[in-house]
């Protein structure tokens, strides 16, 4: 059963947790690509995946957050583009067990369009159309344009999924709390982000990173009002701090569970962790809404 039946089903579905926390305690070196560790790392990435479907998790996102050719092409790498984005979605889809599934993780790119920057329309197109059809390739079930800021960049790598396979598309924003309310860095709010996304052709959107679950609940409220799509939150555990040398995400799994069951009751179709979130947040948030 695909992911979107399984939801017109009225199940809610579990994501995983946080990729870089992770791949940081397993091996990767400050200031390193994480995607290289696809090709030199493999086992590790495999273990990633393998250690969330035990922790509950229902969808895992693949280690292709970076995987872009213009973030690649900074670790001199970006010869193998297609490659470490099909190992990716290869890695994940090789330990998932009957009736989960891998999701391909699209992040922001780092560049800017044209006229703001030099990248066009259709280059960036066509290195999401890459990806996308990597991550097919490669065995995955979705594609998650995730951690964006603008409508923009989301709807070029949102067209490129849905004219060149046949995934399903989740897209997600990343919002800050201003005197005026929530708004991504380029300006859009939680209400626009929903419809606007929805519009050109998610199929289930909302919103990742950048907030502790308590402001997850506020945003998710918002795009729910906007939208009856399928929504979607992985949520930090908590704004981090340093102590002793040591970065701490405050907000404990039995304290993010409660607040999973609130954004279930929105209601938010899948729920999941994102930077500081471990197994333990996993297992406590499907204990908590399943």
């Amino acid at each position: 059963m695909k992911i979107l039946d399984r939801l017109k089903n009225k199940e809610v579905l579990i994501f995983d947790g946080a990729t870089g926390t992770y791949l940081q305690k397993n091996g990767l070196v400050a200031g390193d690509s994480p995607e290289k560790m696809n090709i030199e790392s493999p086992e590790t990435i495999k273990m990633m995946a393998k250690h969330y479907f035990d922790s509950g998790s229902d969808i895992v996102l693949t280690n292709s957050f970076g995987g872009n050719k213009y973030m690649l092409k900074k670790y001199g790498i970006e010869d193998k583009f297609y490659e470490v984005n099909k190992l990716a979605a290869e890695l994940a889809k090789s330990v998932t067990p009957v009736g989960k599934y891998v999701c391909g993780s699209i992040g922001p790119t780092g560049e800017f369009l044209e006229p703001l920057g030099a990248i066009s329309e259709s280059e960036m197109y066509d290195v999401f159309t890459v990806m996308c059809k990597a991550f097919e390739d490669g065995g995955a079930d979705a594609v998650m344009v995730e951690t964006q800021l603008g409508l923009e960049e989301a709807t070029l790598a949102i067209r490129a999924a849905k004219d060149h396979t046949k995934l399903t598309v989740m897209s997600t924003m990343v919002f800050d709390k201003g005197p005026r309310g929530y708004f991504t860095m380029m300006g859009v709010t939680p209400e626009s982000a929903a419809k606007g996304l929805v519009d050109v052709g998610a199929d289930i959107v909302g919103t990742n990173c950048g907030n502790g679950i308590e402001k997850m609940i506020e945003i998710a409220t918002m795009m729910r009002q906007a939208t009856d799509a399928y929504l979607v939150v992985q949520s930090n555990a908590g704004i981090p701090s340093i102590v002793k040398g040591k970065v701490i995400y405050p907000e404990s799994p039995e304290f993010m569970a409660e607040n999973y069951k609130k954004l279930s009751e929105i209601p938010v179709n899948i729920l999941g962790g994102c930077c500081g979130t471990t197994d333990d947040h996993i297992r406590a948030l499907r204990k908590a809404v399943i």
